[in-house]
């Protein structure tokens, strides 16, 4: 998601950008070359350099030892965006200061080609101004929404934010079952990405519910009412997927509790 930031907001013409990645390989240095981007290796080199936001795009075993190099940025007053799964902002306050102004994010992977969306939530108390600025780093990346309540961030991450991983299992699992049936493997994967994709683009510009648009697709005693059959007979793909959605937002809330000990110096 970080590469998505970058280039949504050089495409966007935000900036000056300053990325710090430890580790970063030839394509990110690369790009940042090309684009006009300060890498740095260390957070220690940006020195009295004035930041205006910074964005946390870490993992959340990563920020756990890392938060505290942070905490300097933060007292600035800058805002601070976090992506970061499973972290909540009284936990992140711990080590940047109770008055730091956070901002949670959850975006997904179609941002990296502009078609994501992604979820704020902003505690009480913060600014128009942090929000709206908020909002701007990662309009890049597609949609954007606010939710009331950080509880709901666990949720929009398991729903959108592995959402796409769902899909994508789908359609190999659509493009399996059509070389069973016989068809080459490199048609059956074009059908399969096609199908999936298409179908997007259509519930994205059709503004009817997922329910009129099935049933447009189903002719009764039809190919697709046979199939659905068995996709829906006992609600078994609606449990199935409840049930995959609650064990990510389960494993959400695992993350959280594992960041609580987050460092704080």
């Amino acid at each position: 998601m970080g590469r998505a930031l970058l280039k949504g907001w050089v495409a966007s013409g935000i900036g000056p950008i300053v990325a710090i990645e430890p580790d970063p390989g030839a394509d990110l240095r690369a790009f940042a070359r090309c684009s006009g981007i300060h890498l740095l290796k260390r957070i220690e080199q940006l020195g009295s350099l004035r930041v205006r936001a910074c964005v946390v795009a870490l993992k959340p075993q990563v920020l756990k030892n890392e938060a505290a190099r942070l905490r300097d940025i933060a007292q600035s007053g800058a805002p601070m965006l976090s992506i970061v799964a499973g972290t909540r902002v009284a936990t992140l306050r711990k080590s940047w200061g109770r008055g730091a102004c956070v901002i949670r994010a959850m975006p997904n992977t179609p941002g990296s080609i502009g078609k994501g969306i992604c979820a704020l939530y902003a505690a009480r108390g913060t600014s128009p101004r942090a929000r709206a600025c908020a909002e701007s780093l990662v309009a890049g990346l597609g949609q954007t929404l606010w939710v009331k309540h950080e509880n709901l961030i666990d949720v929009v991450t398991a729903v959108s934010g592995s959402g796409p991983a769902y899909v994508f299992l789908f359609a190999e699992c659509l493009a399996g079952a059509a070389r069973a049936q016989g068809l080459p493997p490199h048609v059956a994967d074009r059908l399969a990405r096609a199908t999936i994709s298409g179908a997007g683009a259509l519930l994205d510009c059709d503004p009817r519910s997922t329910q009129e648009l099935r049933r447009d697709v189903t002719s009764p005693g039809g190919t697709t009412e046979a199939a659905l059959e068995v996709l829906m007979k006992n609600e078994a793909l609606g449990r199935l997927v409840n049930e995959a959605v609650c064990a990510a937002r389960g494993r959400a809330a695992d993350l959280r509790d594992e960041a609580d000990t987050l460092r704080v110096g």
